[in-house]
């Protein structure tokens, strides 16, 4: 899996242990890591509904197997 890439061999035990000081189990190491983007943010109004549904798609990763990285990105509001 691409996740293997940031978490296997010697040369990736740095890697592994941020992992760990994030609370990562072995088990969570060994699944696959899926990123999660989303925009919600406490500015624009009609962002403010995103966290329920990236809290969600989450426990949707974490249902199948995998352990989830949520990031953020730009929201951009016409109206501010």
């Amino acid at each position: 899996m691409k996740s293997d890439v940031v978490k296997k061999g010697v040369a990736r035990s740095p890697h592994r242990s941020l992992l760990k000081a994030l609370g990562l189990t072995e088990r969570e190491i060994q699944a696959p890591f899926i990123g999660v983007v989303g925009s919600f943010n406490e500015l624009v109004p009609g962002h403010v509904h995103l966290k329920t549904i990236i809290d969600s798609v989450k426990s949707g990763i974490r249902m199948g197997g995998g352990v989830p990285f949520e990031f953020s990105t730009i929201a951009v509001c016409d109206g501010l």
